[in-house]
């Protein structure tokens, strides 16, 4: 191994400490994050001392919490973005601003130089965006109300940081009057930022999609690929050049491509390079703790992480209640955003860099986020298995979950309106299914009228077993989110083969996709209601009810032909558009030709009403 490359020998490092710390620290219900952290204690300079640079591989690193905003991003339309503008611009200030002065005074009272503490509660203020959105990831909490709240807080964090940053000369203790900015370095620093994010915007709009379709015609896979990297490498290099954040501005490239057509594809791509460097990032966190800065100073280090904490918590519990936040979910909202943050790093490498205050303090600080960002998954563990189970039912209706193996014939996943008429006309037979829906409220309401609905989430495998996936002979799929659907999908047909689906389509996208996945009964949630509204109106313009009705029919069949015609080239935009307006032209002329029959069969003197 003495000619090997070091980035080879890196790798195998790297791998190897994940591979085995991760799965062992999940088997103990620790967590994955805690698996990397352990990890690279483990392999760096205070435990094995295998990795050294270990600045320069946090610097790679944090490139994957850059595309894990752009993913979040994806998710996001601007539409959805715009209506967030308050929690961001109210909440998000509030958090920053009462976790600054509350931090910034506590410094004051125990005799630190007013410049210390302020910079101190500047950085301590921000979260960790890497581990909020990977633990609400992998508890599916961001499309919760408290996911929401801490997605707003954190996305307006990675603004105020740009302030932050700017504001550390200015506190310099040293500073000479000729590094002093100018005017001019000022307002072209100012237009430079300006004329980028208006650059990433137009060309989010302008120019992206174009690119992507040419690139997509090439039908090269791995180009795609690089196309989708390279756009991320880009944005993060030009917010860079400007001394802006790199995560902020791939979330904001992500936003504009929300509504492209190419957003599936895009996330396919660049998901497992998240999910690698991610890792690596925080492996490389906790081979940045510097255990020499701690073990000169526990007791002060243990003061300022538990103090710090203690204030954020304080602070964000209040505005978790201001909120009017879900009582259950607060503890988990409080603790996401009382740790440290990645981004004190930066602020506290530049305030020593600016003469703020010495490096031995910033080296402490520094410590203190590393240490906050180590305890926090294992709070999170505590407040699982000790504080959650107390809380479960406060404020909120009991709710009976599955505990014993269920035998009905028929699962129901999701009681929204589609699910509860599919119910009634089971009850109605004299069949009972066993009904899933994991909206506290709805399944409040259903017990009212009756009906004995389960708490539960259909995506997970322990509780369709519970329901009784593997001997149920139907699965009634009426869930609304289109993301989960296609889950649920992909998790029958790999553990309960046998099991038959009925799902509930959203739209054609929707349905194209499960039936590209196996599934053969699928019904658009408003086709059918449609046509009968069509009907209706058909009626009131003077056809007969049979007339009408004949009409409405053979549209359906046409458009149900059409779709299966259709299906295997769903994904071929062009294609797609070109055969529905060949289809829709073949059904008029065809209308055409029955109205043209009709008319010369009808008696003399019909009027038209059927009368």
């Amino acid at each position: 191994m003495e000619h090997a490359p070091g980035w080879l020998i890196n790798s195998l490092i790297y791998l190897s400490a994940a591979v085995i710390a991760v799965p062992l620290s999940k088997a103990l219900g620790l967590g994955a994050i805690i698996g990397y952290l352990a990890a690279g204690i483990a392999i760096g300079p205070w435990g094995l001392g295998l990795v050294t640079n270990v600045q320069d591989i946090l610097h790679f690193a944090e490139f994957g919490v850059v595309l894990m905003l752009f993913l979040v991003g994806l998710e996001l339309e601007p539409k959805r973005l715009w209506s967030l503008r308050r929690p961001i611009f109210g909440w998000g200030t509030a958090q920053v601003l009462a976790c600054t002065l509350a931090i910034f005074a506590a410094g004051l009272l125990l005799g630190a130089d007013w410049r210390l503490a302020l910079v101190a509660g500047m950085g301590l203020a921000l979260s960790s965006t890497a581990i909020a959105l990977q633990v609400m990831g992998e508890r599916n909490l961001l499309p919760t109300r408290s996911g929401q709240s801490a997605f707003s807080i954190l996305l307006f964090q990675d603004v105020a940081a740009i302030p932050i940053l700017a504001l550390l000369p200015l506190l310099g203790q040293s500073l000479e009057p000729n590094q002093a900015s100018s005017g001019a370095d000022t307002a072209w620093a100012a237009l430079k930022i300006i004329a980028t994010i208006a650059a990433i915007v137009v060309g989010g709009r302008l120019a992206l999609r174009p690119l992507f379709r040419w690139i997509a015609r090439s039908r090269t896979p791995e180009i795609f690929t690089a196309a989708s990297l390279l756009l991320v490498v880009a944005i993060a290099a030009l917010m860079l050049w400007v001394d802006l954040s790199m995560a902020l501005g791939a979330f904001l490239a992500g936003v504009l491509l929300a509504e492209s057509e190419y957003r599936r594809e895009l996330e396919t791509d660049i998901e497992p390079f998240k999910g690698l460097l991610l890792g690596l990032f925080f492996i490389a966190v906790g081979m940045s703790i510097d255990f020499g800065v701690l073990l000169a100073s526990p007791g002060v280090v243990a003061v300022v992480v538990l103090g710090f904490l203690a204030l954020k918590g304080a602070v964000i519990w209040w505005l978790a209640r201001r909120m009017a936040l879900p009582f259950q979910e607060r503890p988990v909202f409080t603790l996401l955003l009382a740790q440290g943050g990645e981004f004190a790093f930066v602020v506290f490498q530049a305030a020593s860099g600016a003469n703020v205050f010495a490096p031995a303090t910033a080296s402490l600080l520094i410590g203190a986020v590393a240490v906050s960002m180590l305890v926090s998954p294992l709070l999170l563990v505590a407040i699982d298995r000790l504080l959650l189970p107390r809380f479960a039912n406060c404020n909120t209706p009991a709710l009976e979950e599955i505990s014993e193996q269920q035998e009905a014939p028929i699962i129901i996943a999701g009681f929204g309106r589609y699910g509860q008429i599919i119910a009634r006309v089971l009850l109605a037979e004299g069949i009972h299914p066993t009904v899933l829906d994991h909206d506290a409220e709805m399944i409040e309401t259903a017990r009212k009228f009756g009906y004995r609905v389960f708490f539960g989430d259909a995506t997970r495998l322990d509780l369709l077993r519970t329901a009784g996936a593997a001997t149920a002979q139907v699965l009634v799929l009426a869930v609304d989110d289109v993301e989960q659907s296609l889950e649920v999908v992909a998790l029958v047909r790999e553990h309960f083969p046998n099991l038959h689906i009925v799902a509930r389509a959203r739209d054609v996208t929707h349905w194209n996709k499960l039936r590209e996945m196996g599934v053969e009964r699928v019904e658009r949630e408003l086709f059918e209601s449609s046509l009968r509204s069509a009907r209706s109106v058909l009626e009131l313009l003077g056809q007969s009810p049979h007339t009408a009705r004949q009409t409405a029919m053979r549209f359906r069949h046409h458009n149900l032909a059409l779709l299966e015609t259709l299906r295997p080239h769903f994904r071929d935009q062009a294609r797609l558009i070109a055969a529905q307006r060949e289809g829709r032209q073949q059904l008029e002329q065809q209308m055409a030709q029955e109205r043209a029959e009709r008319t010369r069969q009808r008696p003399k003197g019909w009027d038209g009403s059927g009368t």
